[in-house]
């Protein structure tokens, strides 16, 4: 017994215990700050740091392109066209010379040469349906083509496996996915949503027009209210307005509520691709105290709340 009543056990543990949280408390003081940077979280932000990204994507190339590319450029806005070039200049369908100037400022992509079911047809063909479409597009365009809507939306394992080696970067389906999430397969890319919904799809049939018109203002609208990263992508076909005003300006109504607002990319599909594989290729360092962008595109992103631009070809020091 100790002389202040403490046994020499007592007095031991009383020892260890503090020896334990001697070294439990140097512990926490030797973490290193530098290590614990590997886990931070890199965010892709759109270009200028926007939150938004919209995709107006408009198969076929029918004579009513005309109207609508009129009706987006008064909007200001982009559009992606797929086209099927052994149609145009047949009946209702775009002549080839006015292709180059209608679509300037736009998006030609490929939507295979005849408009075929590719599921239903071989190997060999779909793979002739998809190079001639895009040998043509080019030589009207003046450009490398490099994106796709597959004809009547469809596709299979095989058609993607044909795919491979023909230059298409992203193939756009008509699987409507209703939200707004960036595609993991770029070949098996779904839209949003078709333009009004499935308004329209069936005659005379009032009621559900308007509850397919309210679904598709209530996507529109939740595109806008969110805070989070969101891609819209609105998919359609011009002919269906034809010569109905009343079509006609429900797609100039929707133009104007996703018009002109400083949080939303305008952008041509193969350009948000370009994008995002450009963001997904930057290079950082171990401490991420530095990063390194090879493409030619600036790439906005966001640590710890803060937004950087990182300049296309340049290394830049961040500041964490």
């Amino acid at each position: 017994m100790s002389k202040n009543g403490w046994t020499v056990k007592q007095v031991t543990m009383k020892k260890t215990t503090l020896l334990l949280l001697l070294v439990a408390l140097t512990t926490v003081a030797q973490t290193n700050p530098e290590i614990t940077k590997s886990a931070l979280k890199v965010d892709m932000l759109f270009p200028e740091g926007k939150t938004k990204a919209l995709i107006l994507s408009y198969d076929d190339g029918r004579t009513e392109d005309r109207q609508l590319v009129q009706l987006m450029n008064k909007y200001h806005l982009v559009g992606t066209f797929h086209l099927n070039s052994n149609k145009l200049g047949t009946t209702t369908y775009l002549n080839k010379e006015e292709i180059k100037p209608l679509f300037s400022g736009h998006e030609v992509s490929v939507h295979s040469a005849n408009h075929p079911n590719l599921p239903d047809i071989s190997k060999i063909d779909v793979i002739y349906e998809i190079v001639e479409d895009r040998k043509e597009l080019e030589r009207l365009m003046g450009y490398p083509v490099r994106g796709m809507a597959y004809p009547f939306g469809n596709t299979n394992d095989a058609v993607v496996e044909d795919l491979n080696g023909l230059g298409i970067e992203y193939a756009r389906t008509v699987g409507d996915s209703y939200n707004f999430e960036i595609p993991k397969d770029f070949l098996r890319w779904h839209p949003t949503i078709h333009q009004f919904g499935k308004a329209y799809w069936e005659p005379n049939q009032p009621e559900k027009d308007q509850n397919e018109l309210a679904q598709f203002y209530t996507t529109v609208t939740a595109f806008l209210q969110t805070k989070e990263l969101a891609v819209l992508d609105i998919w359609g076909h011009s002919w269906e307005m034809g010569t109905d005003s009343k079509k006609w300006n429900e797609t100039e109504k929707f133009f104007k509520i996703l018009a002109n607002n400083p949080s939303i990319y305008y952008t041509k599909q193969i350009d948000l691709v370009d994008y995002i594989n450009a963001f997904s290729n930057l290079k950082f360092a171990v401490n991420k105290n530095s990063v390194t962008n090879t493409s030619a595109i600036n790439i906005c992103i966001k640590i710890n709340d803060t937004l950087y631009t990182v300049l296309a070809g340049t290394t830049m020091q961040l500041a964490l």
